[in-house]
């Protein structure tokens, strides 16, 4: 069994910055990739960023790249979201998710078989 907690959400200003970060626990799992994805009211739940775990190659859509930035900690099983030149489109639930199987598609979040509860990050105009 596997626990994510997202943390770091908040209120920002149109161009601000805000970082979201979420820990792994668990008795033992393996960790294959982590990644984020958002949810705007009335809309799908959409890619935003992923990392795979071994090598660090990243994945980010490309609503948000230049702007957002993932990065893992191994040895805490944490990853986290670095989120600059926020904008109102941005306001969303994030949520974490963690692979512990073999990911092909980092993108999918059919992938993923552990998620988090969501943190709400809310960009103002």
């Amino acid at each position: 069994q596997v626990q994510l907690s997202e943390s770091g959400g908040g209120l920002v200003q149109a161009g601000g910055s805000l970082r979201v970060t979420c820990a792994a626990s668990g008795r033992t799992f393996s960790n294959y990739a982590m990644g984020w994805f958002r949810q705007a009211p009335g809309k799908e739940r959409e890619f935003v960023a992923a990392i795979r775990w071994s090598g660090g190659s990243t994945y980010y859509a490309d609503s948000v790249k230049g702007r957002f930035t993932i990065d893992r900690d191994n040895a805490k099983n944490t990853v986290y979201l670095q989120m600059n030149s926020l904008k109102p489109e941005d306001t969303a639930v994030y949520y974490c998710a963690l692979a512990s199987k073999l990911v092909l598609n980092p993108r999918s979040a059919t992938r993923y078989d552990y998620w988090g509860q969501g943190t709400q990050v809310t960009v103002s105009s």
